[in-house]
């Protein structure tokens, strides 16, 4: 199964979206609270090419962006395969 982290804060309505769609797939995943934490936050900030917003979510060490570009590899057939791999 795929390493996956999501970058998030308890208040995003994107966050719960997007950790919904992977629980429904049966994928585990890291949840990095970014809310009060500057340092996991500047880490989000680095991997993800200086992107601020939550969710920010990995796969593999590979960045896919946010909610609206998750549910888009969904769509296309594409996020299965990816939760699949073996890392």
């Amino acid at each position: 199964m795929a390493k996956i982290e999501i970058y998030s804060s308890p208040f995003c309505g994107f966050c719960h979206r997007a950790k919904s769609l992977l629980q429904s797939k049966n994928a585990e995943f890291e949840d990095i609270d970014v809310m009060m934490d500057r340092v996991r936050k500047a880490e989000m900030m680095e991997r993800a090419d200086g992107r601020t917003s939550v969710p920010q979510i990995f796969i593999d060490g590979e960045h896919v962006g946010g909610c609206d570009e998750l549910f888009a590899l969904e769509s296309a057939g594409k996020l299965d395969p990816m939760l699949e791999s073996d890392s």
